[in-house]
Order: C-alpha cells, then sequence, then structure tokens
C-alpha cells in the first residue's frame, strides 16, 4: 500500500510529545509542501486510489444500486399501468353507468309523460262527465221552471180574466152609470185575449 510522506508520522514524533499539524508535518521543520493533494509526489498513489474507489463504486453501483433502481423503476411502470387499466376500466364503468342512467332518465320521462297525458284525459272525460251531469240537471231544473211558469202563468191567466171582467164591468158601470152585463162583459174579454 502507498501512503504519502506528508501523512505518515514516525513512532518518535508521537513520543516526543510535539504538537503537529493536521496533515502530520511539524511546523517549522523547513519541509513545507503546501496542500498535500496538489503535491506533485503524491499524484500516482492519488490517481491508483481514484481507481480502485471508482472500480468499488461502478461494482457497487452496477450490482447493488442500479438494479434495486431497475426494479423499483419497473414495479412503478407496473403499478402506473395497472393504474391507467384500472382507470380506463372505471371510465368505461363509469360511462356505462351514465349511458344506463340516461336510457332510465329518458324511460321515466316517457312513462311520466304517458303518465300525465292519461291523467289528463281521465281529468277530461271526469270534466265532461259532470259538465253533462250539470247540463242534465240545469236541463232539468228549466224544464221544471218552465213547468212552473206555464202552470202559474195558466193560473195566473184564468184569474186575469175574472179580473179583467170584473175590471172591465166596473170600468163600464163608471161609464154608463149602471151595472153591464155581465155576460158581455165576458164575451168581449175573451174575444180581446185570443
Amino acid at each position: 500500500m502507498f501512503v504519502a510522506p506528508a501523512f505518515a508520522q514516525s513512532a518518535d514524533e508521537g513520543a516526543a510529545g510535539e504538537t503537529h499539524t493536521e496533515t502530520g508535518v511539524e511546523h517549522g521543520s523547513g519541509h513545507e509542501a503546501g496542500f498535500p493533494p496538489f503535491d506533485s509526489s503524491t499524484f500516482p498513489s492519488q490517481l491508483l486510489w481514484l481507481a480502485i474507489t471508482f472500480g468499488l463504486f461502478y461494482l457497487f453501483l452496477k450490482r447493488v444500486a442500479l438494479p434495486r433502481i431497475g426494479n423499483i423503476l419497473e414495479v412503478r411502470r407496473d403499478r402506473i399501468a395497472q393504474d391507467l387499466d384500472q382507470a380506463a376500466r372505471m371510465k368505461d364503468e363509469a360511462d356505462a353507468a351514465v349511458a344506463a342512467y340516461e336510457q332510465e332518465l329518458a324511460e321515466a320521462r316517457k312513462k311520466a309523460n304517458v303518465i300525465g297525458q292519461e291523467a289528463r284525459d281521465q281529468a277530461k272525460a271526469e270534466a265532461e262527465a259532470e259538465r253533462r251531469k250539470v247540463e242534465a240537471r240545469l236541463d232539468e231544473q228549466l224544464s221544471e221552471a218552465d213547468e212552473r211558469i206555464a202552470t202559474i202563468k195558466s193560473t195566473a191567466m184564468k184569474d186575469v180574466g175574472a179580473i179583467a171582467e170584473e175590471t172591465a164591468a166596473l170600468i163600464v158601470q163608471e161609464l154608463i152609470g149602471s151595472k153591464a152585463d155581465k155576460s158581455a162583459v165576458a164575451a168581449a174579454v175573451k174575444a180581446v185575449r185570443q
């Protein structure tokens, strides 16, 4: 294994109790190289460790991380495909339900129109029957009223004849000054009434 001299510490230095910097180089020792990764003497070991680390990281990605990521992507892709299939199936079911609903709604409207028309026809027939009953009752009452009027008229006309005879007899008596012949007055009133 390659170890850079900047990182190496001797057992003597640790035992001496001297303070060291983080790089392991003594202060004031005259060996001030600067930042160790930029030291050209450590490039070969840095490149070796870079290659080893990259290789191990590549193997780790190839054998562990990428298969897991691939499995996760495949599971997600399958889940998305299943969700899309389920959504399409549910959309088809919803479309079928909407179509069935619209068909049932149309049938219900048709039935409502038929029931409404039947109710209108029945109400019209009942109103017509009621109108006929009322007209028949009114015609009956009218004929009864006509009969009563005719009876009252005939009774009144009988009385009118007698009243007319009496009135005519009184008028003639007033005009002549004597009583008039009742049979002549009755004949005159009858002649005028006809």
